[in-house]
């Protein structure tokens, strides 16, 4: 069953209610823990690109994957960001970049049904691993747009938990590349500079950063979410649009801003790189905490 991370969906929900949100006393934000395995331990993120992407776009990516354990950054750092993960029962999470399958030469074609996508995912390995398929901007995968990701987990003896995330770029970088793109609905603020200089790879951290920590937290579908099963609000999904204090619908919240290239993020990673990563659900405070 997969898990789609409906960004936009969200984000127009968001937009319309705005004018009520100073009306209604804020409630604590719950995510309940459905008793169900989650992902901890050493996990292996093996990666499958299908599409062309230039080596700098599969470094970036890479490059978040690793900073997501690296405990040598500055602060705020993303390793900080992913250690929120360890406060859901049964300890930490470690991810580790594992195989890297390039498919350029679209295999599939450049048309993707979501049972293609496990096809895709499953070429990997399948123990300890989560298999995310990540898919160019030239690529139509099914209801993108509609949603920004997705991740999920196969039934039977090899069952197995992947993810898929999109670059989006040049279909809809309005709904999947917010805020570094001026979003369709609602307040037209001014996009924020994209921090490694690509709108559309930076909005697949940001997608990227929300199916992982969805995966770790709800991989078999009774871990923790908030609302139904099938359309569950998750660690990362139920702060959709959070990305620094004082954030409201339209308006990301405080963030850093680089000096030298006013270039907006939240987070250091590895090799000099600076990241933007959404509000993650707090366990112990039941609020969506952020790094700035």
């Amino acid at each position: 069953m997969a898990f789609n991370y409906t960004f936009a969906t969200i984000l127009i929900f968001l937009f319309t209610t705005t004018i009520f949100a100073e009306l209604v006393q804020e409630q604590p934000l719950v995510l309940k823990y459905h008793n169900g395995a989650l992902l901890k331990g050493n996990i292996t993120v093996n990666l499958i690109w299908y599409g062309k992407f230039t080596p700098i776009q599969r470094s970036i990516i890479v490059d978040f994957i690793q900073s997501l354990k690296s405990r040598r950054l500055p602060l705020p750092s993303a390793s900080s960001w992913w250690k929120t993960t360890e406060k859901y029962k049964t300890g930490s999470s470690q991810l580790v970049v594992g195989k890297q399958l390039l498919d350029e030469n679209y295999s599939l074609g450049k048309s993707l049904k979501n049972y293609q996508i496990i096809y895709l995912a499953s070429k990997a390995g399948k123990v300890n691993s989560v298999n995310v398929v990540l898919t160019a901007k030239d690529v139509l995968v099914e209801r993108f747009c509609m949603r920004c990701g997705s991740h999920g987990s196969t039934r039977g003896k090899t069952r197995f938990t992947y993810a898929w995330v999109g670059n989006s770029e040049t279909q809809c970088p309005g709904q999947c590349a917010w805020p570094f793109h001026q979003p369709i609905y609602g307040p037209q603020t001014p996009p924020l500079v994209a921090p490694n200089g690509d709108v559309g790879v930076d909005g697949m951290v940001i997608n990227l950063a929300t199916v992982l920590a969805g995966t770790v937290t709800n991989p078999f579908n009774n871990g923790y979410f908030q609302g139904p099963a099938t359309a569950p609000l998750e660690a990362v999904s139920a702060c959709t649009g959070v990305f620094g204090s004082g954030s409201y619908p339209g308006y990301p919240g405080n963030v850093l801003v680089d000096k030298v290239t006013g270039a907006s993020y939240n987070a250091h990673g590895v090799n000099g790189r600076k990241y933007l990563v959404p509000a993650m659900w707090d366990p112990k405070t039941s609020a969506c905490s952020t790094l700035v």
